[in-house]
């Protein structure tokens, strides 16, 4: 059986995005132009409660939207049946600042499949990227703009995320394999 350590509960993960959000709020001056759009699983959650966290800061609705990227990777023929999710983005992303949302970073294939799948959807100004965890080991040179934790892991560990949104509790546990 696998060894399993939390590394953050559900206190941490709401300080992290509250953190996330405040980070973007400055980055950000022309909020009105901001929008979140999040990578399933995981980053769809994450994207709408940063919403409505950058809600409180900035006083109105952040546009949120979800982009699945399974069609748009390059491991695709080696996956027997992917998964497909559906994308929903009902704003125009043209001339935005684009906030890519995902719950963790690692070889950053699926940024790179995000980055490609958001170009059919218009060209934003400004594409910049929130993860909850980066844990290293990148494939690509792809950096993520807004983190919630560093979690330096061996190829040999799995970090898994579970959201109260999936019927479960918030917390982010290391997996040593």
């Amino acid at each position: 059986m696998p060894e399993t350590a939390v590394i953050l509960n559900a206190t941490a993960i709401q300080r992290a995005l509250t953190r996330i959000a405040h980070e973007i709020a400055e980055r950000n001056e022309a909020n009105a132009e901001v929008a979140l759009v999040g990578i399933p699983t995981g980053g769809d959650h994450l994207a709408a409660r940063l919403a409505t966290i950058l809600a409180g800061i900035w006083g109105h609705a952040v546009p949120t939207g979800i982009l699945d990227t399974t069609m748009h990777r390059d491991d695709l023929d080696s996956r027997a049946a992917p998964t497909v999710y559906p994308t929903e983005i009902p704003f125009d992303v043209t001339g935005k600042t684009i906030v890519l949302v995902d719950d963790v970073l690692f070889s950053g294939r699926t940024t790179r499949a995000a980055l490609d799948a958001l170009n059919d959807f218009g060209r934003p100004r400004r594409i910049q990227l929130a993860v909850l965890i980066d844990r290293g080991h990148r494939d690509l040179p792809i950096k993520a703009d807004f983190v919630g934790k560093n979690v330096p892991t061996s190829l040999l560990e799995r970090i898994n995320v579970l959201f109260k949104e999936e019927g479960g509790a918030d917390v982010v546990y290391l997996e040593k394999l």
